[in-house]
């Protein structure tokens, strides 16, 4: 949707959990020599800064300091919020696509996606200094059946909408089931937030019956402030890399408070 501006949300639990879960595929897909492909759908502006009023307003950025702050030294999110840091400032957080440059390299290719003219235009700001990442002022999920399969042929695919679109948890499925057909050994990784009311229940259950060799991971938390929906957050991914669902065992750890 245009009218959705990630800054409001950006760096939250749902964020981290999400973010996690993506740099340690990649950092795991990198391990290799052949280069790789990677594909984002709603990339949003790629770099936020949580000290800006609309971070401040909602308190979602801060409610997850602490829970940032615990990922060892050596986790791939850890080392891409230490070098955004770096580069940007102390009070800033790398969106996804920033996290994928910062992970990849330069043999890689990356293609993002993003609709909204604002954020397409701070994502090409942001992403300027890696020629090997192509900015895209397109729907993503058009961009992703587009360029699939990509060349390089291995990669990952992350999908992550608003949900503001109340028809995407029935459309979904069959979206990541085409995208499979298309790109059998790609990563996809699909996100979804948990919400009171459970509206996400249906469409991940219909993915897990139809993959039921996928990895669904959730984790859960308290609402950030009186009255916010989201209890939790949720990760469908096909072709996860080995390794990964140990390391989104200890992630759980973290929320859990151990």
């Amino acid at each position: 949707m245009l009218s959705y501006q990630h800054l409001y949300h950006a760096g939250n639990l749902a964020d981290l959990h999400k973010h996690a879960a993506l740099a340690t595929a990649l950092a795991y897909l990198a391990q290799k020599d052949k280069p790789l492909t990677y594909l984002e759908s709603h990339a949003g502006r790629g770099l936020y800064d949580l000290s800006a009023p609309e971070s401040l307003r909602t308190g979602e950025a801060a409610a997850a300091r602490t829970l940032r702050d615990s990922l060892p030294a050596a986790h791939p999110l850890a080392l891409a919020l230490s070098r955004t840091r770096a580069l940007h400032g102390p009070d800033v957080y790398p969106g996804s696509p920033l996290i994928a440059a910062l992970t990849l390299r330069p043999s890689d290719r990356l293609h993002l996606a993003e609709l909204h003219p604002a954020e397409h235009a701070a994502l090409r700001s942001a992403l300027a200094p890696w020629p090997h990442a192509t900015v895209h002022q397109r729907d993503g999920l058009d961009m992703a059946l587009a360029l699939t399969p990509p060349t390089p042929r291995r990669g990952l695919c992350l999908i992550d909408p608003s949900y503001e679109v109340k028809d995407d948890y029935r459309t979904l499925p069959a979206f990541v089931a085409r995208l499979h057909r298309k790109w059998n050994v790609g990563v996809i990784m699909l996100w979804y937030p948990i919400l009171t009311g459970e509206p996400q229940r249906g469409m991940a259950d219909s993915l897990t019956a139809a993959h039921p060799a996928a990895l669904r991971h959730e984790v859960r938390f308290p609402p950030a402030r009186e009255g916010h929906r989201m209890t939790g957050s949720g990760l469908f991914i096909l072709n996860p890399p080995w390794g990964l669902a140990q390391d989104l065992a200890r992630l759980t750890a973290l929320y859990a408070g151990g």
